[in-house]
């Protein structure tokens, strides 16, 4: 039951986002290369995040002299 109503607000969540970006228009193929495209997209900004954001906190901190 609970399976069942975590798909449906999946699916209904996912169909939400089909008309915010008008993808609904697009053939199956096409919506299969946009998704991979911002997929890729997101994660290289993810990951940017993840490897570069410590080394500028840290930056930033030693520059406000909040480390030493």
């Amino acid at each position: 039951m609970a399976l069942g109503a975590a798909w449906k607000q999946l699916s209904w969540f996912y169909y939400q986002y089909l008309l915010v970006t008008a993808l609904y228009m697009l053939e199956p193929w096409e919506r299969t290369v946009f998704n991979s495209l911002l997929i890729s997209v997101a994660g290289m900004a993810v990951y940017t995040g993840y490897v570069f954001m410590p080394q500028h906190i840290m930056a930033i901190l030693h520059y406000f002299e909040v480390l030493q």
